[in-house]
């Protein structure tokens, strides 16, 4: 897991400047060229997200991509909030998150310090990357359309 604070650190670490401020447009991030605007008024949980896929942004995608009925766009788009999901988060946190008592997925956000959206996008990376299913000691965790379980043993 990644906060706030170790995104802006990472940032820094490979010359990206962030800066905080309003937006006039609804965007909560944008990133051009080793610069990342984060909107102001958002929780740092929030901002950590969003820093997350901007700094994604940086590494993998290329010009303005702000038009999201291109295709192409959107897959720019898909592909940043997949390095940021893998920035911050790895598969095994999800068991963290229920063997330490969450049982919902608002509690596994707020556990693994990301908003809900983004264990939404968190849940379709893993899903594709590790099918319906993740076999992580004695226990098992099964995707579902609305989220995941994790059992022991096959059993749930």
């Amino acid at each position: 897991m990644c906060d706030y604070e170790q995104l802006l650190n990472d940032a820094d670490m490979i010359g990206l400047q962030v800066i905080e401020k309003q937006f006039k447009s609804h965007a909560k991030g944008l990133c051009k060229g080793s610069k990342i605007g984060i909107k102001k008024d958002m929780t740092n949980t929030e901002k950590a997200c969003v820093l997350a896929e901007e700094i994604g942004h940086y590494h993998t995608t290329v010009g303005n991509i702000l038009n999201q009925e291109n295709a192409s766009q959107r897959k720019q788009e898909k592909i940043a909030r997949k390095w940021a999901v893998n920035r911050m988060l790895k598969i095994e946190d999800l068991f963290d998150a229920v063997l330490d008592g969450c049982q919902t997925l608002y509690d596994v956000a707020e556990y693994l310090g990301v908003t809900e959206i983004f264990l939404y996008d968190a849940i379709a990376v893993f899903k594709q990357k590790y099918g319906m299913q993740y076999k992580w000691n004695s226990l098992t965790l099964t995707f579902t359309d609305h989220g995941f379980f994790i059992s022991r043993n096959g059993m749930k």
